[in-house]
């Protein structure tokens, strides 16, 4: 039995049927995956805020962008191997899934390894560039150590998470992120209150519940019945499909990580305020990944379900998966932005109980509620690029658009009116604009890719 046939029948059907039924029944699997793992990683600045007291939270605070740079990166990984598995199961190629499968996992866990090891060893350099407050720093140092254990896990993850989604399967990688999630609350709960560990208590925790997630879906990839299936003990490593992995992860995982290097030159801008509008900054940016990762499923389903349909040469299938993928996005973006903005003094509260470090958290939750659903039009074009297997040139407009602009917007707009208010606005416009030009260059390469005909294997 063929690969498309096999995921046909095991799963929500990409190639056929209601678009806007299976693309909204694919994304709420995986969006309530994105809030438990936001709000399980949560739950680590949450009881650390309320148990610990405000020198341990603003060190997990000041981790923060430094965790979403090398997390980001396996998680861009995740997403190539989901576009390439997507590709070749449209096509019905079940030798070229397998191989694909097999040499994507190895490659992932060598990225985990590698950057775990980059994260122990330059920790204090990396939160000396962010210009991290002293106070704050010997906590900060342990936290990211102990948390980076966990990389290797966290890649293995979403390289499962990667290839049961592209098959159309994202209720396994729910359930297993689940129990992982209520183990690390559970944990946090322990190490804080009961043996007084605070910032390496949770750190400890969250490493663990990786490392669950990861055993789950392994096991779960071992026992499929299809060409997905995980044999451990095989060697399918495939050089061809190891580039092809490369050319489309690498750029994926880069994307991730340009604009966490771009918050960098934000936290600095944040970091220029007084401690009080540092704490609150934290305590707010805890919402930008609930919110990015909600938006982020429609993302996801828009790369897979074009990936899929690209593979099956189904043009008009792509064009509307984009579309609709785009408009499910800007809604919940909207939605919990919406959301964000109404019950901001309350939501904040979770995570300290200082009213000036709420009022310092409000300032950043009025500008960027209302700006979040914008962002769909940058993001959803580059996962729609992505899912032709296209990344360079998506990369190189990121670079320009969300890195180059932004910190020019820091040392000119900024700059000049140095306002909390000026160094939150950089978001939206610099969303706008890079959108504008991904969705030039998507049209353009969807026109070529069609009117040429390109054969799926050497793209």
């Amino acid at each position: 039995m063929s690969s498309k046939a096999e995921s046909r029948r095991k799963s929500i059907g990409m190639t056929s049927g209601s678009l806007w039924k299976n693309i909204f029944l694919f994304s709420i699997p995986l969006m309530c995956s994105q809030i438990l793992e936001v709000l399980f990683n949560l739950s680590d600045v949450a009881i650390v805020g309320k148990y610990a007291g405000y020198i341990p939270l603003g060190s997990v605070g000041s981790t923060t962008l430094l965790v979403s740079l090398f997390t980001g990166f396996l998680i861009g990984m995740g997403g190539g191997v989901n576009v390439r598995v997507a590709h070749k199961l449209g096509v019905g190629d079940a030798k070229g899934t397998e191989e694909t499968v097999h040499t994507a996992a190895l490659i992932c866990l060598v990225a985990g390894l590698i950057l775990c090891l980059i994260c122990n060893i330059f920790a204090e350099p990396f939160l000396n560039i962010l210009h991290t407050k002293s106070e704050f720093m010997d906590g900060a140092v342990l936290y990211f150590r102990i948390y980076a254990l966990g990389l290797p896990a966290l890649a293995i993850y979403n390289f499962g998470n990667g290839v049961l989604s592209a098959s159309g399967e994202t209720k396994l990688p729910l359930i297993y992120l689940s129990i992982a999630g209520v183990l690390n609350v559970l944990l946090n709960l322990f190490f804080v209150i009961v043996c007084h560990l605070d910032v390496a208590g949770v750190a400890i925790a969250s490493a663990a519940s990786q490392y669950v997630s990861a055993i789950l879906i392994v096991i779960s990839l071992t026992r499929l019945k299809t060409s997905c299936k995980l044999c451990i003990k095989d060697n399918k490593f495939n050089f061809e499909y190891c580039k092809m992995v490369l050319k489309l992860g690498i750029p994926s995982g880069f994307q991730n990580c340009i604009f966490a290097i771009a918050n960098l030159f934000i936290q600095k801008g944040v970091n220029s305020f007084d401690s009080i509008m540092v704490e609150g900054n934290s305590a707010a940016t805890n919402f930008d990944a609930l919110i990015y990762d909600v938006m982020a499923a429609c993302y996801m389903a828009c790369s897979s379900f074009i990936g899929q349909n690209f593979g099956a040469r189904n043009k008009k299938r792509v064009i509307n998966s984009y579309l609709i993928a785009m408009l499910y996005a800007f809604l919940f973006g909207a939605l919990f932005g919406g959301l964000l903005v109404i019950f901001d003094r309350q939501l904040l509260s979770i995570f300290t109980s200082s009213e000036e470090v709420i009022d310092a958290g409000v300032k950043r939750i009025q500008i960027m509620g209302y700006s979040y659903a914008f962002s769909a039009l940058m993001d959803n074009t580059i996962a729609a690029s992505r899912g032709l297997g296209k990344t360079i040139v998506p990369t190189i407009i990121v670079i320009s658009g969300s890195c180059i602009f932004r910190i020019a917007w820091i040392y000119t707009i900024f700059a000049h009116y140095h306002t909390i208010k000026s160094l939150y606005l950089l978001y939206f416009f610099s969303w706008m604009i890079t959108g504008i030009f991904e969705l030039i260059y998507f049209i353009y390469a969807y026109k070529k890719t069609f009117k040429n005909n390109q054969i799926l294997a050497n793209s």
